[in-house]
């Protein structure tokens, strides 16, 4: 568990607005938690619960700090405002392609809901909007699956310049998540 948390990234966060789909919200979880991201945030219009399938997520919602968010524009304005890049996917125009940018950077990357995108709400909070370049004729890529490639660029450039190496967490922060994950998660779901 050490081992994981040493290499969880503070400063790469992930947040889905709107995204409803079961499948596609657990798997953004489970690849979010794969390249070490630490933090999940999400919003909805409506009062509902996380929709998590613990058979996608395969545990990985235990593993990063997943919050819900009643204001995504205040959310991100804070991320902002704590010097982050908002990185958001967006298929209109004036986007980059996503390999452009450094995720290097303190980066909050934002998806949307599998339908509508991002809610027009918070392009105007975009450092930068961007797209996966496609050559077929379906122009548009399932959310989980985009995010996916999207996540694995942060990833190889991070990895490349040293990221991992280097822990984000304190060591309190440390111990106060591996407490959590030892004994709420693990020990008290053993005695039920």
């Amino acid at each position: 568990m050490r081992e994981v948390l040493v290499r969880r990234q503070k400063d790469l966060v992930l947040f889905m607005d709107r995204v409803k789909n079961e499948h596609n919200f657990s798997a953004l979880i489970r690849t979010a938690e794969a390249v070490g991201i630490f933090q999940v945030f999400y919003g909805y219009e409506e009062d509902r619960p996380a929709p998590i399938n613990e058979a996608v997520t395969l545990g990985a919602h235990r593993w990063v700090c997943l919050e819900k968010v009643e204001s995504p524009v205040e959310k991100l304005q804070e991320f902002r405002d704590q010097g982050f890049q908002v990185v958001v996917t967006w298929l209109g125009a004036g986007t980059l392609d996503f390999r452009e940018v450094d995720y290097t950077h303190p980066t909050i990357i934002v998806v949307g809901n599998e339908v509508e995108g991002v809610s027009p709400d918070l392009l105007p909070l975009a450092t930068h909007r961007i797209k996966i370049p496609m050559m077929g004729m379906v122009r548009s890529l399932n959310v989980s699956v985009a995010t996916g490639i999207i996540l694995y660029e942060a990833f190889r450039q991070r990895e490349t310049a040293g990221l991992y190496d280097r822990p984000q967490l304190t060591e309190k922060e440390m111990e106060e998540i591996l407490r959590k994950w030892a004994y709420e998660d693990v020990i008290r779901s053993r005695r039920r």
